[in-house]
């Protein structure tokens, strides 16, 4: 039986708004789905400093490393690059915001980085990382690498997990925090009035002050175990895991169908934000785009499994149904199952 999978991440609602945000949405299908399910809440480890459905992911697609998601060379691969026998981790370019009481890191999907700019302050890092002996490779203009195969003992936390919070208590650790450190003041000093970031900064949007490096992987790193179908508007690091976007569904109900997985990572830019209203539209979108036409193809008799997986910050749960499972008229449609 073919097993599709749709991961939504951030689809899981708060446990302290979780019953006003249920009662504001209109999901029948959503409903559907999920009361005639089975359902199974999955452990969750807070002090891996990822947020739930990257350690998920990770474990799902063979790129765990001791627990740790391990995405760097399956990204690399994805963008063309070969990682070869090293080991390397992903660079985001950031930008980092200084207050009176913290640090804190601005959300990735907001900094509108162009290419230009992007390839601009890379040419700048990039002969003092390989100077300190830590290859920087461009990705695009999110996602660089850097190699550094004496940084493997580092511990670091995915930006989505850091953003928006106290940066102190996210920053890496470790025997080469220090390193790190040092690495990372020399190319802020580089890029403080940067012509690329005097522009941006003309233009009203934030400078990149910083880099902030995770997903490390290992020597000879597996490749992906499952397809995996991303979204554009997921990371680009991830939707080059496997380099093929895709929108909707792949259709597990043709004769052909594969096993296959789908990453939508639409609500996370309003769900890190608190912006509650855009989290209901984007819900709305998915309740057309996905979670209806996937009903009605278990209701016309298919023979294919279906999870989903919803997480927030904290929790991370999979709903599994079928065609079978949907005859359970007696069962009532309802949303109650996204409450803590």
């Amino acid at each position: 039986m073919t097993q599709i999978t749709l991961v939504l991440p951030f689809a899981l609602p708060p446990a302290e708004l979780a019953a006003d945000l249920i009662r504001a949405l209109k999901t029948p299908a959503l409903a559907g789905l999920l009361s005639r399910a089975s359902m199974q809440e999955l452990p969750v480890d807070q002090g891996r400093r990822v947020l739930p459905h990257e350690t998920w992911l990770s474990r799902k697609l063979g790129l765990s490393d001791d627990g740790q998601p391990s995405f760097a060379a399956a990204a690399m691969r994805g963008l063309g690059l070969d990682p070869g026998p090293h080991s390397w981790f992903i660079v985001n370019p950031a930008h980092v915001e200084i207050t009176r009481s913290h640090l804190s890191m601005s959300d990735l999907r907001q900094l509108r980085l162009s290419n230009v700019h992007a390839k601009e302050l890379f040419e700048t890092a990039k002969p003092v990382c390989d100077e300190a002996g830590k290859t920087l490779v461009y990705g695009d203009a999110h996602t660089w690498f850097m190699c550094a195969a004496d940084w493997r003992t580092l511990q670091t936390a995915s930006p989505d997990a850091a953003v928006g919070l106290n940066l102190t208590d996210w920053l890496p650790t470790g025997l080469n925090a220090s390193e790190f450190r040092k690495l990372q003041n020399e190319v802020q000093m580089l890029w403080f009035e940067h012509p690329s970031n005097v522009e941006r900064e003309a233009r009203g949007l934030a400078a990149i002050n910083s880099f902030w490096p995770w997903g490390m992987s290992n020597p000879n790193a597996a490749t992906p175990a499952t397809p995996l179908f991303a979204a554009s508007v997921v990371p680009g690091w991830l939707a080059a895991i496997e380099n093929c976007p895709a929108t909707e569904l792949p259709n597990p109900f043709s004769g052909d169908a594969a096993d296959s997985m789908l990453l939508r990572g639409d609500l996370a830019e309003a769900a890190i934000a608190g912006e509650w209203a855009a989290w209901l539209t984007g819900m709305q979108r998915f309740e057309e785009a996905l979670f209806a036409p996937a009903l009605a193809a278990l209701r016309s008799g298919g023979k294919a499994t279906m999870t989903l997986v919803l997480s927030n910050r904290h929790a991370i749960r999979e709903f599994t149904t079928t065609s079978w499972s949907q005859r359970a008229f007696w069962r009532q449609p309802s949303l109650e199952r996204l409450l803590p």
